[in-house]
């Protein structure tokens, strides 16, 4: 696979997950705002149990001598290098740009497709992260979290472990995604998801509830939770059945980094944000 498209998977995972499960129609047809409140509820109850059968994980590794040393070098050395970020608008200065920043999400990526690319072929370099991860606060503004690497999907858990040790940190992939039919990898990265459209699988049924339309025109083909990294299918069968395209494995392999989340290594090699 060239670099290139590896470059687009791993642009389109990132989208995916930013917008997965947002809204189900089947929940939200034919009922009033309120009802679609509590459809919104169960679906992000829904998305924290939908990970497992979307996301394959590096096995916990027995500590090696060294790994410890290593893993709290990695943090000061990610502390220091990303301080001026901390500014949001200093990253989109420095070439990074915001996926699906109109969505709510638990979590911003602020990708620069520079070193996504480098990263895919190998090369990550801790002073410069493929990704940026960012939180709203309660100001409804930006605050710099933390970062994240990639790596080739044909990576070997040695080479993980070379860049973040396996025994503190464990890598990840998504699976099993279902992609709405007649949206396709370049439409994405234009951020391109259906907002206009009305004839795609995953946009609600405006025709039976016109107060969804405002739903479609944020969310696109993602207001419907069946699709995307979170979403309701994760079997090719009844992915074909909702009118999807089923991708095995969406992209290479990824882990997060909370450097500024205190000297504990449980914390800043975790799996969510602090």
């Amino acid at each position: 696979m060239s670099a290139n498209a590896l470059l687009k998977i791993s642009l389109l995972g990132t989208l995916l997950l930013a917008a997965g499960a947002i809204w189900s129609s089947n929940d939200a047809a034919g009922h009033e705002m309120t009802a679609m409140s509590d459809s919104h509820a169960d679906n992000a109850a829904h998305a924290h149990g939908a990970m497992a059968k979307h996301m394959r994980m590096t096995e916990p590794a027995v500590a090696k001598s060294g790994d410890e040393a290593r893993a709290k070098e990695i943090v000061a050395t990610m502390r220091t290098s990303l301080e001026k970020y901390r500014d949001y608008r200093v990253a989109l200065a420095d070439g990074y740009s915001i996926f699906l920043g109109s969505i709510p999400q638990a979590e911003y990526h602020f990708w620069n497709p520079r070193d996504s690319m480098r990263e895919y072929r190998g090369k990550i370099e801790l002073r410069r992260p493929g990704s940026l991860l960012y939180v709203k606060d309660r100001a409804n503004d930006y605050r710099l979290v933390g970062a994240m690497f990639s790596a080739p999907a044909e990576a070997t858990p040695e080479q993980l472990d070379a860049t973040v040790p396996l025994s503190v940190a464990r890598w990840h992939v998504h699976t099993n995604i279902c992609l709405p039919k007649g949206i396709t990898l370049d439409d994405l990265l234009r951020g391109n998801i259906g907002q206009d459209r009305t004839d795609l699988p995953g946009l609600l049924p405006v025709a039976s509830n016109p107060s969804l339309r405002g739903f479609n025109q944020r969310f696109g083909v993602f207001a419907d939770g069946r699709f995307g990294f979170t979403g309701r299918i994760a079997d090719p069968k009844e992915c074909a059945a909702a009118g999807g395209d089923f991708v095995p494995q969406a992209w290479g392999w990824m882990v997060h980094v909370y450097p500024f989340a205190g000297d504990d290594l449980k914390v800043a090699f975790g799996p969510t944000p602090p």
